[in-house]
């Protein structure tokens, strides 16, 4: 076993009678310089490579230095040195005079002194004894190790990105800037090499993320932050846009085709914003927004701003498509956090519209719990509690019969909210139908009017209308609305029968009214029909107006109104117009017959 970095050791070659004989047993004689014995060294080893081993493989050299000998052969020598040899030491880079086999084997002294310095030179107190082998000199180990090379090139990297995005693969693109990045993490180049990749991937986020760094690095680089203004865009951050190019334009022209993109969208957005603050048409609010979003990237998001937006333009629109857009919207937004107050308060309030109170109550409650400071989340409730208060109030005197008290309350009901179509349209209604049951049909047709200008959709307004119009005396009418609303709605339950009892209604409004001729309600007692007809008698009596043709034709149609309204048999079928009814339609009607099929 050799020791790294010691010299390989010298064998003892066999004897040679013509070098023994020419060397000399004189101490001085025989101690060699190092230099020297260097090169009989490699002399001798040149030799050995040509000569057959003269020692076998359990017989050590001893040319070989004390430190590569095993450790008991050390331990032997050692031993041996110590109790003191009979033969005089012989050095052992050198033959011995005579025969090979009178060469001793015995190790030379372990006396340090015999040995060379570290650097392999001789001392003049060494020439003195037997020459040592030389011990090899030191390795040199450098304090500083050079600095290593990386394992990635970032140029290499950047260089085949750009391939990849010229080839559209901007995935592999991405990857290859990534890599660079992890060389150089503050290159602007790659940062912006990065971010290109991202917006042709319709990665905008990140993109965003790389160009604010390279915004940073270099915050006067034109070309990082005119990306950064296209991302913005992209992004619907039109405002953040502009700035950007604001701040460009104080060291570089910004020309007007690279502002129209921020400046067109941010145009749109404040339109939409001043529509919502005037009170305008939702409609126009619905446009802008739509010419704002389609400067949008691909994939984008609709900016949370603009959904909310959106939804109260649905709800100013009031429609029953338009109430549906907006719990559309507001369903969009509690998809992705159900948490959201403005998005619970916008579909509670398209609750509300839609007449749905309780549950509009229930959302704006959640809203408060969610953010119990939400301005909007109070208003909201405390605006439906009181109208649904005063609503009840109003439906619980009409079903005691207080109308008066009714028509009062509906109308107070009514300036709760003004811009609430679709609660106003049935307040409407129901004081209509409180109206009538007053005899006071000329409001009762003007607040069905009101409630179908609200809702034109709402078949019970309609309805109240035509029997409105029907009550008052006008029948014709009525039946022209009922007969429009069943062939707009055949499958609205009832309506054919109303066309029915409309045109029966007709039919008796073109005979003789015997209410009217005794001047008493169609609900009056048997005695206010009495009463009536006695004082109509004295006073068109023929005998009492001789002279007045017309009086005796008019005391006739008094005695006979007051023979049917007295009989009680008569006075149904008057009422019900069953006197009017020819018996073959009876079974047209459905009111008899036989089953068909």
């Amino acid at each position: 076993m050799v020791l790294p970095g010691i010299f390989k050791p010298k064998k003892t070659s066999e004897a040679d009678p013509k070098r023994s004989s020419k060397s000399s047993p004189s101490r001085r004689s025989v101690s060699k310089s190092p230099t020297k014995s260097l090169k009989e060294s490699d002399s001798r080893s040149q030799h050995r490579k040509h000569s057959s081993r003269f020692n076998s493989r359990n017989v050590l050299n001893t040319d070989t230095h004390p430190l590569n000998l095993p450790p008991e052969e050390r331990d032997r020598r050692r031993r041996s040195a110590m109790s003191g040899p009979s033969d005089p030491p012989t050095p052992m880079d050198l033959d011995q005079d005579g025969d090979a086999s009178s060469a001793s084997s015995s190790p030379p002294p372990t006396d340090p002194t015999s040995y060379s310095d570290a650097n392999g030179s001789t001392n003049d107190a060494d020439m003195e004894g037997p020459t040592s082998p030389v011990p090899p000199p030191h390795r040199f180990k450098p304090t500083t190790s050079p600095p290593a090379k990386p394992a990635l090139d970032p140029e290499e990297c950047k260089a085949l990105g750009n391939k990849y995005f010229k080839n559209q693969d901007y995935v592999r693109a991405i990857a290859e800037y990534t890599k660079a990045l992890s060389v150089e993490p503050q290159s602007v180049i790659y940062l912006s090499n990065r971010a290109a990749a991202f917006i042709s991937a319709n990665r905008f986020e990140e993109a965003l993320a790389d160009s604010q760094q390279a915004q940073e690095l270099e915050p006067q680089n034109a070309k990082v932050l005119h990306r950064l203004a296209r991302i913005y865009v992209n992004l619907g951050r039109p405002s953040e846009a502009v700035d950007v190019l604001d701040h460009i334009a104080t060291f570089q022209t910004v020309t007007p085709a690279e502002r129209a993109a921020a400046t067109s969208m941010q145009t749109h957005i404040k339109q939409a914003e001043e529509a919502l603050r005037r009170g305008t048409t939702g409609s126009m609010v619905v446009h802008a927004l739509d010419q704002a979003e389609r400067a949008l990237g691909p994939g984008v998001e609709k900016p949370r701003k603009w959904q909310l937006m959106r939804g109260e333009a649905y709800l100013k629109m009031g429609n029953v498509n338009s109430l549906g857009d907006a719990q559309g919207v507001a369903m969009s937004l509690l998809r992705k956090n159900r948490k959201d107050p403005e998005a619970l308060v916008l579909r509670g309030r398209a609750l509300y519209a839609q007449g749905e109170n309780d549950k509009a109550l229930q959302h704006f409650r959640e809203a408060l719990n969610c953010d119990p400071d939400y301005k909007d989340g109070v208003k909201y409730l405390r605006l439906v509690q009181k109208l649904e208060r005063m609503k009840e109030e109003g439906n619980t005197a009409f079903k005691t019969g207080k109308y008066k008290r009714a028509v009062e309350l509906y109308g107070q009901a009514l300036e709760v909210d003004p811009n609430n179509k679709g609660i106003n349209s049935k307040l409407h209604q129901n004081r209509a139908m409180a109206s009538i049951k007053l005899k006071d049909y000329k409001s009762a047709i003007s607040d069905c009017d009101r409630a179908i200008a609200l809702d034109s959709t709402y078949l019970k307004a309609r309805k109240t209308r035509a029997r409105a119009l029907g009550e008052s005396g006008n029948w014709d009418e009525a039946v022209r609305e009922f007969k429009a609303i069943a062939e707009s709605n055949p499958s609205e339950p009832g309506i054919q029968k109303e066309v029915h009892n409309a045109e029966l209604e007709l039919k008796k409004s073109k005979r003789k009214d015997y209410y009217k001729l005794l001047g008493v309600e169609k609900d009056a007692s048997e005695n206010e029909i009495k009463k009536a007809y006695r004082k109509l008698a004295i006073v068109h009596h023929p005998d009492k107006n001789p002279e007045d043709e017309s009086a005796a034709e008019k005391f006739k149609e008094i005695g006979e109104a007051y023979e049917c309204l007295s009989d009680g048999q008569k006075r149904a079928r008057y009422d019900s117009g069953e006197d009017l009814i020819d018996p073959s339609e009876m079974f047209s009607q459905g009111g008899g017959g036989f089953p068909m099929g």
